[in-house]
């Protein structure tokens, strides 16, 4: 039985597109997307904010309630939950400059008129987090921006949000490129602080995902264990990455397969899920897989997870101990890789 529940997003299962070429499936609707989510084994579902309500920029402050309350009502009938609500600030033309940090202040109040519709979605979702994908929140061009208030426009806009919900967490999602090359919230370490800065940093924490801190040149269950250490460890997006490239989501595991266990390892040592976080499985399907096996991707990322997560319980921590002790680190890697190609 595994300790862990799983999420996704509809962007999870796509079309196939990328930055060098068109689409390669056809697309599905939400509904089959969550209907087939909870086929295959899933327990909550991740939303952007126009996920849940589409076209919302056309739409009123209650409409956009009522939309999203119809998205509840959908997930309710297949038992799913909503995992969080991320506001898409990377899309729209007013933020091509970023958005939080955009120098044109109209275009920051969009932002934050966004986050605030995106609280409004996830409380009638029913789910209190929000993540904070920074994707913009940096330079292209370094003397374009000043490098010391980019910061404080974050921590401000973090501010604004946590006042105007008072129940709501915050989970900056931590990356260190792409779209924008030189960001302000690179890595975990960067979340923490910027947490420490908000007017409470109770309710600001830190999603990791394996591929952003591969992406930085460092190592993910590090970037877990930091935040873990901090009690800030609220979500996880497990995925792969072939080293220093676009970011490419593969199936979990499927690239490095022993950074794949000592992230599961530590997420079981800390009995990660106790108060209800998810494992988000953000993975992409290869592009040439056709659409009638567009899920496979995430059904063998959970099987990776909850492979190594048996693994994980195996592993012998006496042995552990006594090669720590010995200064024996040869034998104590050498019994890592026998365990993990033991059957």
């Amino acid at each position: 039985m595994s300790q862990f529940k799983f999420s996704a997003g509809p962007w999870n299962v796509h079309e196939g597109a990328d930055a060098f070429g068109p689409k390669v499936r056809p697309s599905i609707p939400i509904a089959e997307k969550i209907s087939t989510f909870k086929d295959i084994g899933l327990d909550a579902v991740q939303f952007h904010d126009d996920d849940a309500v589409p076209e919302m920029n056309n739409l009123s402050d209650k409409q956009i309630i009522e939309t999203a309350k119809e998205m509840k009502n959908l997930l309710d009938s297949h038992d799913l939950a909503a995992e969080f609500v991320a506001p898409r600030l990377w899309e729209d033309s007013r933020t091509v400059d970023g958005a939080f940090t955009s120098n044109s202040k109209s275009d920051r109040d969009y932002a934050i008129w966004r986050a605030f519709r995106s609280i409004d979605i996830a409380r009638a979702l029913g789910t209190d987090k929000i993540v904070l994908w920074l994707a913009r929140e940096g330079t292209l061009c370094y003397e374009s921006k000043d490098p010391v208030e980019g910061p404080k426009h974050i921590i401000d806009a973090i501010n604004k949000m946590l006042a105007y919900d008072q129940g709501i967490k915050i989970l900056i999602e931590t990356k260190p490129n792409e779209p924008i090359d030189r960001s302000y919230c690179p890595t975990m370490g960067h979340a923490m602080a910027v947490s420490s800065a908000t007017n409470d940093p109770s309710r600001v924490g830190g999603l990791l995902e394996t591929a952003h801190a591969v992406l930085a040149g460092l190592d993910p269950a590090s970037e877990i264990a930091f935040a873990l250490a901090f009690g800030k460890l609220w979500s996880v997006h497990l995925n792969d990455q072939n080293g220093l490239k676009y970011d490419q989501d593969k199936t979990f595991g499927v690239e490095n397969l022993r950074q794949a266990f000592n992230q599961i390892r530590v997420l079981v040592d800390y009995n990660y899920g106790q108060n209800g976080e998810y494992i988000g499985l953000d993975v992409k399907a290869m592009r040439t897989q056709k659409v009638e096996v567009s899920y496979r991707h995430l059904e063998n990322s959970m099987k990776i997870v909850k492979m190594l997560e048996a693994k994980a319980k195996k592993f012998d921590r006496d042995f552990q101990k006594k090669c720590v002790a010995a200064r024996d680190y040869e034998a104590l890697e050498m019994y890592v890789l026998e365990l993990l190609m033991s059957s």
